[in-house]
């Protein structure tokens, strides 16, 4: 019977501890139940407010990163900065999905928090699956980070090749899968109902829109998954710096959604970069791989695979914000509006 590699042989390192990772969870799951009991009363969130709330899940996370770098020195300090980066700039690009899927269905702006968290729980527990199974993958795959550096490279493809068709600005509800199976399954009224996914209509129990857009907002999480972990896990192998990176970078969703929903239209160049940062840490992935197997394949330091992003970020913002500074309102959406009030 073969040896494993090394990299497949070797137990993934972790600074979580089982009380590190049950205080996390717990942690986790009170600010999710926080922000729901904020939106319990549907409402239009003010700029005021989701400052505030941006504000501290963004001073949260980093003062988390302070304590690791403190606690477990300056590697593990790197890698999670690094990977919660990463995160953000992923969920940043999910939410200009959320705001096509948000438009094309219609949704009332007192209600478009609700859905954004359902989105935010759903993608939580999505990438909670898919980080398990990550570890278990690195564990027991000596080709593991291989597969993974091939999954960010085709997504980095596919992300450029959208952004140049123009793909992925268009939103049609009455093509997706989701929707279409929904509605075979039960019949969709026209009308929100507050935030309430289904009523009874003539003896029958019907689906609300609330309901399409939740489930469409769900689907688009579990896409959203397959490229976002692999590449938290090409900046660290500890699962629980991919956890805490992930769940850290997801919960200020909601809020930084109203903060940045003007300036999102602006960012037209943000897909090019995030097939840059992709391919580059498909790249590192594959060095990484490649290296446990020849010692002379370098590898790419956590420390400069930071700078690449910085820089790769920066570029992209400065070119987005001069190419659309005198476009208008710098609209780059094409969204598919449906009849019927709800897009239902």
């Amino acid at each position: 019977m073969p040896e494993l590699s090394p990299l497949a042989a070797a137990e993934l390192s972790s600074v979580g501890t089982p009380t590190l990772w049950a205080v996390t969870i717990v942690g986790v799951l009170v600010l999710l139940v926080l922000d729901f009991l904020v939106t319990r009363k549907p409402h239009e969130v003010s700029i005021r407010e989701a400052l505030g709330w941006s504000a501290f899940y963004i001073a949260l996370p980093l003062a988390f990163g302070a304590w690791i770098w403190s606690r477990w020195g300056s590697q593990q300090g790197i890698e999670y900065l690094t990977g919660y980066l990463v995160e953000k700039s992923l969920s940043v690009d999910n939410l200009f999905v959320f705001m096509l899927l948000l438009a094309a269905f219609a949704v009332p702006s007192v209600l478009a928090q609700r859905v954004l968290l359902y989105g935010i729980a759903g993608a939580l527990v999505l990438r909670g699956v898919f980080i398990a199974l990550g570890a278990a993958a690195l564990k027991t795959l000596d080709f593991a980070f291989l597969l993974f550096a091939l999954i960010l490279v085709a997504t980095a493809v596919k992300l450029l090749r959208d952004a140049l068709s123009g793909h992925e600005q268009e939103v049609d509800i009455n093509k997706m899968r989701s929707v279409r199976l929904l509605r075979k399954v039960m019949p969709v009224v026209d009308e929100y109902h507050g935030t309430r996914m289904t009523i009874r209509q003539n003896g029958r129990r019907a689906l609300t829109p609330f309901a399409l857009v939740v489930v469409a907002v769900l689907a688009t999480d579990i896409v959203f998954a397959v490229d976002s972990v692999p590449a938290v896990y090409g900046i660290t192998e500890d699962p629980y710096l991919v956890f805490a990176t992930n769940a850290f970078a997801l919960l200020g969703l909601r809020a930084l959604y109203f903060v940045l929903h003007a300036a999102l239209s602006r960012l037209v160049h943000l897909s090019y970069g995030l097939a840059v940062i992709l391919a580059f840490i498909g790249l590192k992935l594959g060095l990484h791989w490649a290296h446990g197997i020849w010692e002379g394949v370098p590898e790419i330091p956590t420390l400069a695979s930071l700078g690449v992003i910085i820089g790769v970020l920066v570029i992209v913002t400065i070119t987005s914000l001069r190419a659309t500074r005198n476009s208008g309102d710098g609209q780059r959406t094409i969204v598919h509006e449906v009849q019927g009030g709800g897009g239902a």
